[in-house]
């Protein structure tokens, strides 16, 4: 995008926005009529106080709207930018499947090399290095279509769409925490087409999970939690000991992200039911696993106990479920995990009022996993409600956190 006038920089970002020109002239204190001078290159924009509100307004670096590459700040480096969420979306805007059906594709990683690079996205996703993640991510998911594309007629083809269907997941995933929601669907939609080619229940059934989440996010609740709910039950464990734990695993998944759509809309006695038989599957799993990377076991379903608690209001049976965690498994999981709980737990002591104890849990998800914290938009929120209620001067630990993040003090 870097080669077109600025106007059409302008109109690019207003459209992602998914502001009309008259809404963006308004925010600006311009005419409709010269937003769409600007837009179409008739009026020159020769002023850089106007290119800064334009910005401003359209929330971008100033960078992107001149054409130049964004300078990233050392304190961003581990959280995902505009620029890279930019190169994420041009890698998910590719359709090398319908090339290869009218031409060979000239390249493709081989498969080994290709299972390496995924298991090492989802351990740098669990551990909850987005920044990272998000460099990575472009070339991970080209190189996936092109090995899907290439290994479409073969006896690899299953094992090809397989790791398609993870990355599209990864995506998915490291999308939603950054608030891109609308993106994180996308990827999560395009998932389940492809888990249903490598033939897998259970990488579809994580799909529809993806779906869920990313829907959740959207503030499309009940279709998340139909959508959980419904995969949930036809995924119910079957007698046969074959992937049994996996399978166990990924429903149990499924049932807590039902219990967090239903606490969503305030469905207590559902968010119970679903709780309860995602207890049962943990039990019958016998353990912390992390099965088809699902980190999912009875510490887990503990953890969504505290976050459906919080979204119901309810912060104190939140905090009095997280005093009685196991701390031995709780500090098995991985970063990710358990810096989204401090997070959770955090939004609950504020709910009963305890600001002391929601600033420590910020300070102790930052410690385990910055990103987590820092990159989240929830994260500001809840920072944000801290300051605004901390009586006098925030302690000196929580004005540098406020202070990295951006968040006024």
């Amino acid at each position: 995008m870097d080669e077109l006038p600025i106007g059409r920089r302008v109109a690019y970002w207003r459209g992602r926005r998914k502001m009309s020109q008259q809404v963006f002239a308004d925010r600006l204190g311009k005419s409709k009529s010269w937003v769409d001078k600007v837009e179409r290159g008739v009026r020159r924009l020769d002023k850089f106080s106007v290119v800064y509100e334009i910005a401003d307004v359209l929330q971008v670096d100033v960078q992107l709207l001149l054409g130049k590459d964004v300078e990233r700040r050392p304190e961003t480096q581990n959280c995902i930018d505009q620029v890279e969420v930019e190169e994420i979306r041009a890698a998910l805007e590719r359709y090398d499947q319908m090339s290869a059906f009218f031409q060979a594709v000239p390249h493709s990683p081989p498969l080994a090399e290709m299972h390496k690079a995924v298991s090492h996205a989802w351990l740098t996703y669990q551990h909850a290095k987005y920044g990272v993640l998000a460099r990575m991510l472009p070339k991970l998911l080209r190189d996936a279509q092109a090995a899907d594309s290439a290994y479409a007629t073969g006896a690899e083809a299953k094992d090809a769409a397989h790791l398609l269907g993870q990355v599209y997941q990864i995506a998915s995933s490291a999308l939603r925490k950054v608030g891109e929601h609308e993106l994180s669907w996308l990827a999560a939609d395009r998932s389940i087409a492809v888990s249903q080619r490598a033939g897998d229940q259970l990488l579809a059934g994580l799909a529809s999970f993806r779906v869920g989440s990313a829907l959740l996010a959207l503030g499309r609740v009940r279709p998340a939690l139909e959508v959980n709910v419904n995969i949930a039950n036809r995924l119910a464990p079957a007698y046969e000991p074959a992937h049994k734990g996996e399978r166990l695993s990924v429903y149990g998944m499924l049932l807590l992200n039902g219990a967090m759509a239903a606490a969503r809309i305030g469905d207590s006695a559902t968010v119970r039911d679903l709780l309860c038989g995602a207890e049962q599957a943990s039990l019958e799993l016998g353990g912390d696993f992390n099965h088809y990377w699902t980190s999912f076991g009875p510490t887990n379903v503990l953890l969504h106990r505290c976050a459906a608690a919080v979204e119901l209001g309810d912060g104190r049976a939140a905090v009095d479920t997280h005093e009685k965690l196991d701390v031995v498994g709780f500090n098995a999981l991985l970063p990710e995990r358990r810096a989204h709980h401090f997070l959770d737990i955090a939004r609950g002591y504020t709910q009963i009022g305890n600001i002391e104890k929601a600033s420590e849990m910020l300070l102790e998800g930052d410690r385990l996993a910055p990103s987590e914290i820092r990159c989240r938009p929830l994260a500001h929120e809840v920072l944000s409600d801290v300051l605004r209620r901390t009586r006098g001067t925030p302690p000196a630990p929580i004005a540098e956190l406020a202070e990295q993040m951006g968040v006024g003090v």
